[in-house]
């Protein structure tokens, strides 16, 4: 809600696909090898729609369709204008040039594109990235590290032992309870002061203290906890 300027916005878009190579770039099968091409410039405009608050679900159910991967760029975005200051901003990327932590970053930097604020250059494209990590495969360093952690979880992994009101069924069920609770701001400054302290995060001071926790419960030395992390 609020005033829009589309001209900036969708220049906003144009810049920030000048700006990631990820962005210009096609794939196609050439003599039954796949292939990219980083293109130098891409035409790229935002679709532009005027719809009632009941149309506007059919177009967003019309503006999610299939890519042409031979076709960049690989992302879409449109607007629909509601009213004059109620507008929906649609944006759509193909997996193959975007993941969960790209999109954050792409919306981070559009946001501050269409603010009018400078973007510091870029000192890598993704193929760079890419380039390395595939030369790290055969790397000795990589090869140690792969051997350290197929030793760390050789043989079975072990069951939490969490004391109980039941008998654990011999086929897990999945289904669980959420237990939710506020960490008062005294308490939330210590925990990120003793992160800042160790040198790691909130989140590993977190982590540790709920793998303590089960240990005190279950007086088990491995314990296994699982969360979900942007590519694992």
């Amino acid at each position: 809600e609020g005033s829009l300027d589309r001209e900036r916005l969708e220049e906003a878009f144009r810049k920030l696909i000048q700006r990631h190579e990820t962005l210009r770039t096609s794939f196609d099968v050439v003599n039954g090898e796949p292939q990219q091409k980083v293109h130098p410039e891409v035409a790229f405009e935002v679709e532009y729609i005027q719809a009632s608050q009941e149309e506007a679900e059919e177009h967003i159910r019309r503006f999610i369709r299939p890519f042409d991967l031979a076709q960049a760029p690989l992302l879409r975005a449109g607007l629909i204008q509601l009213e004059e200051n109620d507008h929906i901003l649609l944006f759509d990327m193909h997996h193959i040039v975007s993941d969960g932590v790209s999109i954050g970053i792409l919306v981070e930097e559009f946001n501050c594109l269409y603010e009018g604020k400078d973007l510091s250059p870029l000192r890598i494209q993704y193929k760079d990235y890419a380039s390395w990590q595939q030369s790290q495969v055969d790397n000795q360093q990589m090869i140690k590290q792969e051997a350290y952690w197929l030793n760390v979880f050789d043989g079975e992994l072990p069951v939490l032992d969490l004391p109980t009101d039941y008998v654990r069924p011999s086929v897990q069920s999945f289904a669980g309870g959420r237990i939710e609770f506020v960490v008062d701001h005294a308490r939330s400054m210590g925990l990120r002061q003793l992160a800042a302290q160790t040198g790691s995060t909130l989140y590993m001071v977190l982590l540790a203290a709920y793998t303590a926790l089960l240990h005190k419960y279950t007086g088990q030395e491995d314990v296994i906890v699982g969360t979900p992390i942007a590519g694992r």
